[in-house]
C-alpha cells in the first residue's frame, strides 16, 4: 500500500473513531438535556372546572367573571374592568392549589400552560403569565375583541422559574383580617414555599392560579322527563366519580351517580341529606383519586359555600388524562409522584331553579335572587329564550338587565 493509500485508510480509521465516540456520547447529552428528577419530592394539586350547562347539555358560553373577586388583596391578577366583565367563555377554572412535600430544602421550577384560555389569577408571584401585554386597557380590550372573533382561543401559560421549598419553616404567611375561603388550603402538611421578588420574599404553602377558558368540557346534562338528568360522558375516557347536588332554602341532598356508564339517567336527590353525610362523600371521592385525607378536607372547606350553594349541580372528577390535556404541568426536578384531581362543576338550569327565580321576581324577592349568585344572568337567559308570552320576557329581560350591570358594578369596585 502507497503512502496515499495508508493517508487514507488513517482518515477513514479516525472519521469512524470520532464517528463512534460521537454516537456513543449521544444517550449521555440526550440524558443531561432531560428534565433531572427528584425522588423525594411528591406534588398534589387540585382545582375546579366550573360551567353551566345549555338546553342542549353542553358547557353554555358565560360571563364567568362576573361577580366578586373573592381573594384576598395579595393575590395578583388583571384589573382592568373591561377584562373583569367581558372575558366570555365555558369554563371558570377555580383556584387549582399546586402543593409540594420534600424532607429537604430544594429548589423547583414550575411551568403550566392552559388550553384555549388565560389565567386570570395566581399567587405567589409569577415570572411569567403569557400572553404579556395586557395590562393596559386598551390592550386587553383588543385582545377581548380578538378573542370574541376566534372559535378557538389561544393557549396562555404561568411560569415561576425558582421556587424554594423549605421544610419545617416557621414563615409567617400572608394574611388580610376578614375571613376568606382561600385559608382553608393552607390546612395541609404540604412543605412551606417561598419566592424571591423585586419587593421581598413570598411565602405560602402552595402554588395558586385560576383562569378562564373555552374549551369544551367532557360531561354534558340535559333535563330529561319528569325532572330527570340525563348525563352524558364526551370523551373516551372514564369518568370516574359523579354526584348530583340540590340545595333548596335550608334543605339539601345528593345522589352518587354510576360514573362508569357513558349516559345516566339521574332522578333528582331527596332533600333529606345533611352537610356531615355531603362532606364524607365528597372527601371520600377526592381520597379514592389519590389526594391525601388532610388536602380533601381543604378542598371541601374551600368550597364548601360555593359547591352547594342554592341550585342543582352535578360534580363529577375530571378524568387525569383529560386534565393534563388542557393544562399541562411540567415541574422541574420532576417529582416522584404527581398527583391532579379536578372536580368538573357542571350547573343546571332545572324546573325547580326557573319557578324559584319566577316567584322571586314576581315578589321582588332580592334576597332569593341574590342566592344564585353570578349564575343569575345565564339563568335569566335561559328563561327568556324558553318564554312565550312576551309581557313575562320583558320582565324577564329588564330584570337580566339590572341583573348584568349590578355584576359588572361588583367587578369594577374590587
Amino acid at each position: 500500500m502507497g503512502i496515499l493509500g495508508a493517508t487514507t485508510m488513517k482518515s477513514r480509521l479516525f472519521a469512524c473513531a470520532v464517528l463512534g465516540l460521537s454516537l456513543a456520547a449521544t444517550p449521555i447529552l440526550f440524558r443531561a438535556q432531560s428534565p433531572s428528577s427528584d425522588p423525594s419530592l411528591t406534588a398534589h394539586e387540585w382545582g375546579t372546572f366550573t360551567s353551566i350547562a345549555a338546553k342542549d347539555g353542553h358547557a353554555a358560553e358565560w360571563l364567568p367573571l362576573t361577580g366578586s373577586t373573592d381573594l384576598p388583596a395579595f393575590v395578583e391578577h388583571f384589573q382592568t374592568p373591561d377584562f373583569k366583565g367581558g372575558l366570555r367563555g365555558r369554563v371558570r377554572m377555580e383556584t387549582p392549589v399546586l402543593y409540594f412535600y420534600t424532607n429537604h430544602p430544594t429548589t423547583i421550577s414550575v411551568h403550566v400552560s392552559f388550553s384555549q384560555g388565560l389565567i386570570t389569577e395566581w399567587y405567589p408571584h409569577a415570572n411569567r403569565v403569557e400572553p404579556v401585554g395586557l395590562q393596559t386597557q386598551t390592550r386587553m380590550v383588543a385582545y377581548l375583541n380578538d378573542w370574541s372573533r376566534r372559535q378557538k382561543q389561544p393557549d396562555s401559560s404561568i411560569s415561576w422559574d425558582s421556587i424554594t421549598l423549605e421544610p419545617n419553616s416557621s414563615a409567617i404567611l400572608p394574611r388580610e383580617g376578614r375571613a376568606d375561603h382561600y385559608y382553608a388550603a393552607r390546612q395541609t402538611s404540604s412543605t412551606p414555599l417561598r419566592i424571591k421578588t423585586q419587593t421581598g420574599d413570598e411565602t405560602e404553602k402552595f402554588l395558586f392560579y385560576r383562569g378562564v377558558s373555552s374549551f369544551s368540557v367532557p360531561v354534558s346534562a340535559k333535563l330529561a322527563h319528569e325532572d330527570k338528568i340525563l348525563a352524558q360522558n364526551l370523551i373516551t375516557q372514564e369518568i370516574p366519580a359523579m354526584l348530583l347536588f340540590e340545595r333548596r332554602g335550608n334543605k339539601l341532598g345528593f345522589r352518587i351517580a354510576d360514573a362508569s356508564a357513558t349516559q345516566s339517567t339521574l332522578d333528582p336527590p331527596e332533600l333529606n341529606a345533611n352537610m356531615d353525610s355531603l362532606k364524607q362523600a365528597v372527601e371520600d371521592m377526592l381520597i379514592a383519586q389519590g389526594l391525601y385525607h388532610d388536602e380533601a378536607q381543604a378542598m371541601f372547606e374551600t368550597w364548601r359555600d360555593s359547591w352547594f350553594e342554592e341550585g342543582s349541580r352535578l360534580l363529577y372528577i375530571v378524568p387525569r388524562q383529560f386534565v393534563d390535556s388542557v393544562l399541562p404541568l411540567s415541574i422541574n426536578p420532576a417529582p416522584a409522584q404527581t398527583v391532579r384531581v379536578f372536580v368538573g362543576r357542571l350547573e343546571l338550569i332545572t324546573p325547580a331553579t326557573q319557578r324559584a327565580v319566577d316567584q322571586a321576581l314576581a315578589a321582588r324577592d332580592r334576597s332569593t335572587l341574590t342566592l344564585y349568585g353570578r349564575f343569575l344572568v345565564p339563568i335569566l337567559e335561559n328563561m327568556i329564550a324558553s318564554e312565550r308570552n312576551s309581557a313575562k320576557k320583558a320582565q324577564f329581560n329588564e330584570y337580566l338587565n339590572n341583573a348584568y350591570n349590578t355584576q359588572i358594578t361588583l367587578n369594577t369596585s374590587n
